[in-house]
């Protein structure tokens, strides 16, 4: 359940583009094709789905403070957290040579119509922002982190499915000559975001019901214990009479 939650949070509750703005570069230069989309989206999946997990590692047995435990006591005190940015880039650097290679060795077509924008994944913020945010909200194991490395790629790509798809039809309609080209897609990505922010409420409408029930039996339980201290004194005062 755990995971289930986290996948579909990280696509729709804290999508990389719609919640954060990240990884905003490629998204507005790579969306005029859908084809175009769907080769940088899955390379995102990809790169995101093993550099968060890999990211994990590092930080739980390296980067972290007291992580070097494992090598000695004597290593317990060291705390390698400044190192983070530098680890993570070069985790991510790797990987995206990786897809690199592998693009342009079965599709060379699409490596050339993603250009400079495939190797610049390596400098993507949405690519970093997964590890870090993986970092910064303690991501307890390395299923989690894997779940959230494929839900966020996932989320990435369907923003940059969606916009692209759009635009391809923007062509073909009377969009006022001011808003043309990237004033009609801020637009249609600030509207996307707002339908996405509806997603808010998905998964926290359960932990809301578990909250108010306790809530609701400790105040039963009030009325009950008053009602039977009422009965009680009416009771004494009959016995009285």
């Amino acid at each position: 359940m755990e995971h289930i939650e986290l996948f579909f949070k990280s696509i729709f509750i804290d999508n990389m583009v719609f919640a954060t703005f990240l990884g905003m570069c490629s998204y507005l230069a790579v969306s005029k094709k859908v084809s175009t989309a769907v080769g940088l989206g899955a390379a995102v999946i990809f790169v995101l789905a093993v550099t968060v997990p890999l990211n994990w590692l590092l930080d739980q047995y390296i980067l972290k403070d007291g992580a070097l435990v494992w090598l000695g006591e004597e290593y317990a005190e060291y705390d390698l957290s400044f190192l983070s940015f530098i680890m993570f880039i070069a985790t991510i650097a790797t990987m995206v040579q990786l897809v690199e290679i592998i693009v342009e060795k079965f599709s060379p077509s699409l490596y050339n119509s993603l250009g400079i924008f495939l190797p610049l994944i390596a400098v993507n913020c949405a690519i970093l922002g997964g590890s870090l945010f993986m970092q910064s909200r303690e991501i307890p194991s390395l299923g989690l982190a894997l779940t959230y490395g494929v839900g966020s790629g996932i989320g990435w790509f369907l923003a940059i499915l969606a916009i692209a798809a759009i635009r391809e039809k923007i062509r073909y309609s009377s969009v006022p000559p001011a808003l043309r080209g990237l004033g009609i897609t801020f637009i249609i990505t600030g509207l996307m975001a707002i339908g996405f922010m509806s997603f808010g409420g998905m998964l926290t409408g359960g932990d809301e019901k578990k909250e108010e029930k306790p809530a609701v039996e400790a105040k039963v339980k009030e009325v009950k214990v008053k009602e039977e201290k009422a009965k009680e004194i009416v009771a004494e005062n009959t016995n009285i009479n």
